[in-house]
């Protein structure tokens, strides 16, 4: 195989593609020793390729336009480019952000930091996802074939770890779960920010580079890697259960129920459940309560994550707020007293949501009909999340 200099631009861009794709362990052997830099690498492969799913999906919805159940709609080209343009640019940033990420982690993992090896890594794997952005010029079946070009695009970052990171064979997968995890999370910063970033604006920078820093992004919202990076040991531990198939003990649901008040915001109690399962190192428990007051009616859950709290975890590393309000409603996330919460609200029907998450491992969520926000948010706190933080830290 020849040595594609990252440099080179045409045709070599082309075989580099084709050389990722086909044979991406062989292919990550020759990247690990070509010199780059990340302004040769943004200029030559990734502003080029990331500019496929972005062109390609802004001309198949000016062609054919958003349709399902027989309902067409075409938006204007204005806001077609202006979404796209968006998408573009928070994709070179995630590529940026990922890098960073890779990097901070390494040695939790025994992997060796280089800032430079984690950017290829982030840039190279992102290979496949961004050439199925050609299927995108069809809307109906561009979502299907980009899902697939995403999944081989982990699979290539899977196998360019030990690689470029030098991560060892038994740390590979525990380190590869960690920034799965993050890529999804980074992923829904990336939307929040997509819908918001024409009215908010304002540039993204970078505290540090290193993992005990902050990345800053539009509207409030930070990344705190150090956070990240202490939540890698959890996720860590976690990824070691999980393939040894040894569930995480969660709490007995009975003592859940307990924390369900028989009243709240004067609701009456009207039902209990409660209920636990696990499978493949995944173990779960959570209780129900059913409130009424005349035709009004809240559903409180109190849920114990188990192995998917050490992933929740990393959520409180994204510190993004985000709000939209609309004329019937409004949507939130962000943080109270230290703790993510989530809350939505429909006036007209008066259905609302709320939630919190309680020391990277308990949900409290209140859900309910004609009832006000209040309502919902003293139903959360009549559960006691001061208390299941000293659940949490028995263990």
């Amino acid at each position: 195989m020849s040595v594609v200099e990252p440099g080179s631009a045409g045709k070599n861009l082309v075989e580099r593609v084709k050389s990722i794709l086909t044979q991406p362990s062989a292919t990550w052997d020759v990247i690990e020793a070509e010199p780059a830099t990340i302004g040769d690498l943004y200029r030559t492969y990734v502003a080029p390729l990331a500019a496929i799913p972005a062109v390609c999906g802004a001309v198949g919805l000016l062609a054919f336009g958003l349709g399902a159940f027989g309902v067409s709609f075409r938006p204007s080209p204005v806001w077609v480019i202006a979404q796209f343009l968006t998408s573009y640019v928070m994709t070179l940033v995630m590529v940026y952000v990922l890098a960073l990420i890779i990097d901070g982690l390494a040695p939790n993992f025994d992997g060796e930091k280089n800032q430079i090896q984690a950017f290829k890594l982030a840039a190279y794997s992102g290979t496949a996802s961004w050439v199925a952005g050609v299927f995108q010029l069809l809307p109906m079946i561009g979502g299907l074939l980009a899902l697939l070009g995403a999944l081989y695009t982990l699979y290539i970052l899977y196998r360019g770890l030990p690689k470029l990171m030098k991560s060892p064979e038994d740390k590979t997968t525990p380190y590869f779960v960690v920034i799965l995890v993050v890529a999804v999370v980074i992923g829904l910063v990336i939307a929040i920010l997509t819908s918001r970033i024409s009215t908010l604006g304002g540039p993204l920078s970078i505290a540090s580079r290193h993992a005990g820093g902050t990345v800053s992004v539009p509207g409030g919202g930070s990344i705190n890697l150090g956070k990240l990076k202490d939540q890698a040991d959890r996720m860590e531990a976690a990824a070691k259960q999980m393939e040894s198939g040894k569930a995480v003990p969660a709490t007995d649901p009975e003592v859940l129920k307990a924390y369900l008040p028989a009243s709240v915001a004067g609701f009456s109690r009207t039902e209990v459940s409660a209920s636990s399962a696990g499978a493949g190192g995944f173990q779960g428990s959570g209780a129900e309560g059913a409130y009424q007051k005349g035709d009004s009616s809240i559903r409180l859950t109190v849920s114990d994550l188990g192995v998917a709290g050490a992933m929740a975890g990393m959520a409180n590393a994204f510190n993004v707020r985000s709000s939209k309000e609309t004329a019937t409603g409004y949507e939130k996330v962000g943080k109270v007293d230290g703790r993510m919460t989530q809350e939505s609200y429909d006036k007209p029907s008066q259905h609302g949501e709320y939630s919190v998450l309680v020391a990277d491992r308990f949900m409290v969520q209140a859900t309910g009909e004609k009832v006000s926000m209040d309502d919902l948010k003293a139903a959360v706190n009549a559960v006691g999340v001061n208390q299941l933080e000293g659940l949490a830290k028995k263990g």
